[in-house]
Formats: structure tokens, C-alpha cells, sequence
């Protein structure tokens, strides 16, 4: 579970990166899962983009992904969410205690 301070410097971070996947029409599916499980190993810290298709609302699907991905719930801003999990191979960002 991150604190307050974490996750503030999380948003932070994640101002300087941009959406690496999309969600719309199609939904949640095992292969965005998988990538989105991938991306998360390699680089920790990722933002996700819902289009205005989506079947869900962008909170639902920021809950479920944080969810089936076992990772942080960062942020959601408008259409955007940010999920943060530390990489088991090679964690690469410090977080603030």
C-alpha cells in the first residue's frame, strides 16, 4: 500500500511520461494484461489511456487493472489512470519513505 507522500511522488514522475496503452472498444482483455503486466515489469511506473468507446468507465477499469495486475493505484486524471508496481528483476525507482 503506498502513502500519501509516495504517491504524490509517483504523480510526479508521471507527468513526464505518456500513455503506452489504450483501452477502448474491446475492453480488458488477457493480452492487454499480459502487455500491460510486461511494461509494468520493465519500467515500474505506467500511464493508460481510455478512449471515449470504452465500454467501461475509466475508474472501473483503473480499479480492475490495478487489481488483476496486483499493482498500485496511482492516479486518474480525466481519461488517463497511472498504476505503479516495483519490478521483481530490477526495480529501478526509490520511493520516499
Amino acid at each position: 500500500m503506498l502513502t500519501s507522500k509516495q504517491r504524490s511522488y509517483l504523480r510526479g514522475m508521471a507527468n513526464g511520461i505518456d500513455s503506452i496503452f489504450q483501452v477502448g472498444k474491446g475492453g480488458i482483455n488477457q493480452n492487454l494484461i499480459k502487455q500491460l503486466d510486461d511494461a509494468l515489469e520493465a519500467r515500474e511506473l505506467i500511464k493508460v489511456n481510455v478512449l471515449p468507446n470504452a465500454e467501461e468507465d475509466v475508474k472501473d477499469i483503473f480499479h480492475r487493472m490495478a487489481q488483476e495486475l496486483s499493482a498500485e493505484e496511482v492516479q486518474v486524471i480525466g481519461n488517463r489512470f497511472v498504476i505503479y508496481r516495483k519490478s521483481k528483476k530490477n526495480p529501478k525507482i526509490e520511493l520516499p519513505y
